[in-house]
């Protein structure tokens, strides 16, 4: 088994994975240019050390992604790339938080009715006895930005299901007049990408990530919304007002 080149970190992420993110790379820093052919299958593969089907697999996802797109007779080309959009200002009032998802669409990934309860520190409130969860995908200039995983206490749920399943939360929480959210926080701190989160938001295993926990209460203190978010970190801007 040849052993794979230096280009490549120790690491528990697949091996295809790892050299899709070095390809990636040089499609993004444009050493490979929109338009020119990649090398072949061989030459990668002698040149990252790895099996021929290990690059096969890398050059499939980097097409899925839209990077690069095999040609019969020309080889593997690679795409003209897409700007970067605007970036996501990160909003710190709820009603700038509503009109930005507004403005973006969302794709659900998972959709779960049963009984789940959201797993969340004493202090944060009192948990429902059942909650509505969901997993989205949220894009903007058909490009995604963010990933949530989110829990709606299921009575709140059911004032609007089909809003709720269709369109972003948090907009359609803030019409129901019948819901009043009396504390609103969420809470920030950066990571990185693992293979998931990366797949799903197109970019580079390890990518830096803005991981937020979004709680809303009722008067309560009854635990209606909660959320965790992953946001692209080169698209993501938080803007906070200082009090002199």
């Amino acid at each position: 088994m040849r052993k794979p080149s230096t280009l490549l970190a120790e690491s528990p992420i697949p091996l295809y994975l790892r050299v899709a993110d070095v390809m990636r790379e040089r499609i993004a820093q444009s050493t490979w240019p929109a338009g020119e052919q990649i090398p072949t299958l061989e030459a990668l593969a002698q040149e990252f050390g790895v099996a021929r089907v290990t690059v096969r697999q890398a050059v499939q996802l980097l097409t899925k992604e839209s990077l690069l797109s095999p040609r019969r007779g020309l080889g593997t080309v690679v795409l003209k790339r897409h700007e970067a959009p605007k970036a996501i200002v990160m909003q710190t009032s709820l009603r700038a938080l509503a009109a930005m998802y507004e403005s973006t669409s969302a794709k659900i990934l998972t959709f779960d009715e049963s009984s789940r309860v959201p797993h969340l520190p004493d202090a944060t409130g009192e948990i429902g006895s059942r909650y509505v969860f969901m997993r989205r995908v949220h894009f903007t200039e058909d490009q995604p930005y963010a990933v949530i995983a989110l829990y709606l206490l299921d009575r709140v749920f059911r004032k609007a299901p089909d809003a709720f399943r269709t369109r972003a939360v948090i907009p359609e929480l803030l019409k129901l007049k019948s819901v009043r959210i009396a504390r609103a926080s969420q809470v920030m701190r950066i990571g990185a990408a693992d293979a998931e989160t990366a797949r799903l938001l197109r970019v580079p295993v390890g990518s830096a990530i803005a991981l937020v926990t979004r709680v809303f209460l009722d008067q309560y203190k009854l635990v209606l919304y909660y959320a965790e978010v992953v946001y692209r970190g080169d698209w993501v801007k938080w803007e906070i007002e200082l009090t002199p």
